[in-house]
């Protein structure tokens, strides 16, 4: 019979060990530690201590800021997990000198200090160029939507919050009615019931008002701003339409340099389009290589890119008269490539969307009068102008659509319709068709740009982007498992999006970079 040694995994030991040889060379956690002791200063964090005389001592920011990002590296996103951490993990142990700071202390540094956040991304970011691990060549722009601290349900311009408010002043006298016809009766079962309802409809009328009282109306970006949707529990957040539906959130906006993929800039906003994203981003990223002392004609130089969200005739022009070297194609442009012109063969998916567009009768044979502003289709009916307008490109432009009940009825709904199954049911739309007022018009900033990403250099420079902007939003996303903001307000955002890119950033030093040898 074998002996072995005896072993207890209940039993408690004390251990003699180095916190600081706990932290091994190029690892994370040791480029994490002297990249904090050594190249950052923190004194920005200072001065929102007040304890110089009396008061308990704080933890140092050095501490705090270690964990914070250690246990982002880690997937960890929530302060009481990383409290956890402080007193199971050897290396947070190592991190935090063996200190366990108490989860809202942790959540508040988070939170509290976004000014100091933000200048501890500038000096991590000069490392990185210290380190030559920014090339300064291109520069790839693109955002990231994720769902906020907010529910849609709480969103409503503010007619529609009115309106939400007295459907739950309705729905508390309903319930009143029915808990005084159940109390004469004597059922106290459906009393109780119906007093929980009433309890909770008026925490949330109360909800609603207390927002109203002092509402002003969100506008939207534009020309010609129109309200949107606010936000009760969030109102710098937005509904977002994205690839998995539309969410209340922020898109996180990335400038990645292409030589690393370093971050060099990291916003949050709270709008779904990204139109006007692009000239603040730029501006900023300008400001910030002219006071870091890096470079301050970066505008000059670098070559921008980023994707058909940013693209608009305003931008165009940002780009044109700043001669700014920009590559931002329109949603059609693939359309324009040869290189595209037989994806219909290729993708079955094609395939079945000619199917069913093939025999479409064209916008060609509706009767059109740009004076009148009207439009007759092949059948003779008239159709109602939708929408009076600009397209993306600045062009104006009519929108018409049929009247449903016509198309329904019409025997030619089978050409003219993509899916005339829809004109049976409430939820599908008669024949959609638009017009360009003006054909003979003059150049456009938009059309300075089709020339330019249309070129054999263009189209070389743009297949760049997403090699660098993607990888950054996969390691942010998949690896650091960031699927949703949990802070409220903007500046909250901000901070907390700017520290994962600190993490991602750091990961490029500890790879890339001599920080950790």
């Amino acid at each position: 019979m074998p002996r072995f040694q005896n072993y207890d995994y209940r039993q408690h030991i004390m251990l003699a060990i180095n916190l600081e040889e706990q932290l091994q060379p190029g690892t994370f956690e040791h480029a994490l530690h002297y990249l904090i002791d050594n190249k950052i200063d923190l004194s920005v964090f200072h001065e929102h201590y007040s304890n110089d005389v009396t008061g308990r001592r704080a933890y140092d920011p050095a501490l705090l800021l270690k964990i914070v990002l250690f246990a982002y590296y880690k997937k960890i996103t929530t302060s009481r997990e990383i409290e956890w951490c402080c007193h199971t993990s050897i290396i947070f142990k190592a991190l935090s000198c063996d200190l366990v700071p108490h989860w809202t202390t942790i959540a508040d540094f988070v939170s509290g200090y976004t000014d100091a956040i933000a200048l501890v991304f500038e000096q991590i970011l000069l490392v990185c160029d210290q380190q030559g691990l920014l090339g300064h060549e291109l520069l790839a722009i693109d955002g990231c939507k994720m769902p906020s601290n907010a529910a849609k349900e709480w969103s409503g311009t503010i007619s529609e919050l009115e309106e939400k408010h007295a459907k739950l002043k309705l729905q508390i006298a309903h319930h009143l009615a029915e808990h005084k016809l159940q109390d004469q009766l004597g059922h106290d079962d459906q009393c109780a019931r119906h007093q929980q309802a009433i309890d909770t409809l008026s925490c949330r009328a109360d909800k609603v008002q207390e927002f109203l009282s002092d509402a002003i109306p969100r506008m939207g970006q534009g020309k010609r701003p129109k309200e949107v949707k606010s936000n009760i529990t969030d109102n710098e957040s937005a509904k977002m339409t994205t690839s998995k539906g539309t969410i209340q959130g922020y898109n996180g906006v990335a400038t990645v340099d292409k030589k690393h993929q370093v971050i060099v800039d990291a916003s949050a906003f709270g709008e779904g389009q990204e139109h006007h994203v692009l000239q603040p981003v730029l501006e900023k990223v300008a400001d910030r290589y002219q006071r870091m002392g890096i470079d301050d004609q970066l505008l000059k130089k670098v070559i921008i890119t980023a994707d058909t969200g940013f693209a608009n005739e305003a931008n165009m022009k940002y780009l044109h008269e700043n001669n700014i070297n920009g590559y931002i194609p329109d949603n059609q442009f693939r359309s324009r490539d040869p290189k595209f012109q037989d994806r219909k063969a290729k993708h079955p998916q094609w395939k079945r969307q000619d199917r069913k567009s093939r025999h479409l009768i064209p916008a060609s044979e509706f009767n059109f009068d740009p004076v009148d502003k009207t439009c007759v289709c092949p059948s003779g009916e008239a159709m109602w102008l939708r929408r009076d307008g600009i397209d993306p490109s600045g062009h104006p432009k009519l929108f018409f659509e049929g009247r449903l009940t016509k198309c329904r009825a019409c025997s030619l709904k089978s050409q003219c319709m993509r899916n005339p199954v829809s004109a049976d049911t409430r939820k599908g739309h008669g024949r959609q068709v638009s017009f360009i007022l003006n054909d003979k018009r003059s150049p456009t900033f938009t059309d300075w740009m089709k020339h330019r990403v249309d070129s054999p250099q263009g189209k070389q420079i743009y297949s760049h982007r997403m090699s660098v902007v993607e990888p950054v939003f996969g390691n942010i996303g998949y690896n650091k498992r960031l699927n949703r903001f949990w802070l409220r307000g903007k500046e909250k955002v901000n901070a907390q999006w700017q520290l994962y890119c600190m993490v991602h950033n750091i990961e490029k030093l500890q790879r890339y970079g001599q920080i950790a040898a």
